[in-house]
């Protein structure tokens, strides 16, 4: 899981909260002429111009996307904003409000009319996939209009009150002044928290509100946070940040570093604590006023949100009739695949018994990883990582395993969380540190930052591109040299596809179909033996999170489906390793801009080889 693209996109704002049209920086006057003259009277070249104005234009969303955000966002994504000419706002987790976000799409519209009055076909190549990129995400926010109840920014294992704490923990100090940024941060714990009860409570008197099953699903959530403000993973990670700081230059007295450690304790006594103290009361409080146990088909618009989750949270390029299609025909591809599999390898089973991967150890894994994938995979200059643990206690609240994303300016920053108490990062931690590292998030992740010109174009990405693409080279992680035999792997990766397809299409049985839970189970069942409480819990995990499979299992279909065309139409002289480097350049746009570069990159292949 890549927290840059968590599911309320807290590390990115990705242009669908708060894009502001009026802000710091200069502001932006859209020029619309044939063509211009200079002091001398010489006239400029009219594509030259639009270049030089879509720069610009570019430029200032990327600076006022990042004036307005809250700190946190601009911390994760700057290093060091002022060399991006950027000015941060009072430090601040944001706010939550209805009114704010229609304000903002309203400021969106009018940001499309501006991009709108641009020429495309003046603006140079990579100009172009950015406006195709913005476009496409412009477009697909606009379409939550009238939706934006429906929103769920709390949620069991990837709400607001689950992360949150986590970015605070990894929040680095490279000056006082960032200490003090994060001092003044968990102090509106309990403020921002209020507003997210407000928003909570407004979804539930429009008949928008989670089932009781939910409710208490966010609130075992909530009482993992219920530390002790003396000894808890946040004030560890706070007094060893604030003992590191010298290698950033910031030299702290023994006396100040004991004040600070202070001021911390006090802050989570007086504010942090209070925080989820007050969700679990305002939450329990709305218990027995959530109308609907199923799925967002059972809501009166709740269809309609589900498209918009597909194309703006997902950045899928199919409409949901499509997506199910195509899952059903990979699954029953697979299926086959698998039946195939055991009559060529009779003892396939025993072999599985008894298989097992070669490396444990994390620091191994990785580096064993980016030795094999460097065939297939362009080169990346060196960057530095850390792998942490999910605090014991948390263990059964979080994701088996999840990537913060380094800053756009230091691509050294980067860490992955595992998640001990998951069996699946366990059994599987080969893989899980290919989908989190390398050639997987963090890969993904510097790869862009390191490769992409136009700063705006970093920060327009979409979960599935990159889930599905985490999702894709775990899969490819299964058939390198690890200790298993080809078989082994083969049928590993095969297991894991027909899995996600499984889950995607009940996700979609549940939330667009509108499966009552004995549809839902009946369609498990007819795969695989599930017992009714795993059932049901696997029932709640769609409800709760809407789409979420669709990330992983839709944007790795998305990328199987364009390497299978590439490979048709270019036969022996296809190149993994050219499609990966596509694919990569492009970036983690929405699918459908990538789908129409896809086109171009292949047309220019197919040249190229017959020429």
């Amino acid at each position: 899981m890549n927290w840059q693209h968590s599911y309320h996109k807290w590390l990115l704002l990705v242009l669908s909260t708060s894009v502001l049209i009026s802000g710091c920086g200069h502001g932006f006057e859209r020029i619309v002429q044939d063509s211009a003259l200079d002091s001398t009277g010489e006239y400029y070249d009219t594509t030259h111009m639009e270049q030089m104005t879509f720069e610009d234009f570019c430029k200032t969303i990327f600076q006022r996307e990042l004036c307005e955000a809250d700190t946190l966002d601009l911390h994760y994504t700057l290093e060091h904003p002022e060399a991006f000419d950027i000015t941060p706002r009072e430090i601040s987790l944001g706010t939550i409000s209805l009114e704010e976000i229609i304000q903002n799409r309203n400021e969106l519209k009018e940001l499309k009319s501006q991009l709108l009055s641009f020429d495309q076909t003046k603006l140079t190549s990579e100009q172009q996939l950015t406006y195709d990129a913005l476009l496409e995400t412009l477009t697909a926010s606009l379409l939550s209009e009238g939706l934006e109840l429906y929103d769920q920014p709390l949620a069991p294992t990837i709400g607001i009150q689950a992360q949150l704490p986590i970015l605070l923990a990894e929040y680095s100090f490279h000056s006082v002044q960032d200490i003090e940024d994060y001092l003044t941060l968990l102090t509106q714990m309990d403020h921002y928290y209020n507003e997210l009860l407000t928003f909570e409570q407004q979804k539930a008197s429009a008949g928008l509100g989670p089932s009781d099953a939910t409710i208490d699903a966010i609130i075992q959530s909530c009482e993992s946070y219920l530390i002790d403000p003396e000894h808890n993973f946040l004030t560890e990670t706070f007094v060893s940040r604030i003992a590191d700081t010298e290698a950033s230059g910031c030299i702290l007295t023994p006396q100040q570093k004991t004040e600070l450690a202070t001021r911390h304790i006090n802050a989570i006594r007086n504010h942090f604590i209070p925080a989820y103290q007050s969700l679990i009361q305002g939450l329990s409080s709305l218990k027995g006023s959530g109308l609907n146990e199923g799925g967002l088909a059972n809501f009166k618009h709740g269809k309609a949100y589900y498209e918009y989750l597909l194309k703006h949270s997902s950045g899928l390029s199919y409409t949901v009739p499509e997506l199910k299609s195509a899952l059903a025909t990979r699954l029953n591809q697979d299926l086959e695949a698998v039946q195939d599999l055991f009559v060529q390898c009779p003892d396939l089973e025993e072999r599985l018994s008894t298989a097992t991967i070669s490396l444990t150890d994390p620091f191994e894994i990785l580096e064993d990883l980016q030795q094999q994938m460097s065939q297939d995979f362009p080169s990346l200059e060196n960057c530095s990582y850390e792998i942490n643990y999910v605090p014991s206690h948390l263990e059964d609240t979080l994701s088996p395993a999840f990537y913060l994303t380094a800053p756009l300016d230091n691509t050294d920053l980067n860490v992955i969380y595992i998640n001990k108490g998951s069996e699946d990062s366990t059994s599987n931690l080969y893989t899980t540190l290919a989908h989190e590292g390398f050639p997987g998030h963090l890969y993904q992740t510097v790869y862009s930052h390191t490769n992409t010109a136009i700063p705006l174009l970093s920060i327009l990405s979409c979960s599935a591109a990159n889930e599905g693409w985490a999702t894709y080279v775990e899969n490819y992680a299964w058939t390198m040299d690890n200790g298993l035999s080809e078989e082994v792997g083969k049928y590993q990766a095969l297991a894991r596809s027909i899995s996600l397809y499984i889950h995607s299409l009940l996700d979609i049985g549940i939330n667009y179909d509108g499966w009552t839970q004995d549809q839902a189970t009946e369609f498990v069942r007819s795969y695989f033996e599930i017992d009714d409480a795993t059932m049901l819990q696997l029932w709640q995990t769609m409800i709760d999170t809407p789409t979420n499979y669709l990330d992983y299992c839709g944007g790795y279909l998305e990328i199987l489906e364009m390497r299978d065309q590439a490979e048709q139409i270019l036969g022996k002289d296809f190149s993994l390793m050219e499609f990966h480097r596509f694919f990569l350049d492009t970036g983690p746009v929405p699918f459908s801009v990538i789908r129409k570069h896809f086109q171009s990159w292949l047309d220019t292949q197919s040249t190229y080889i017959k020429s």
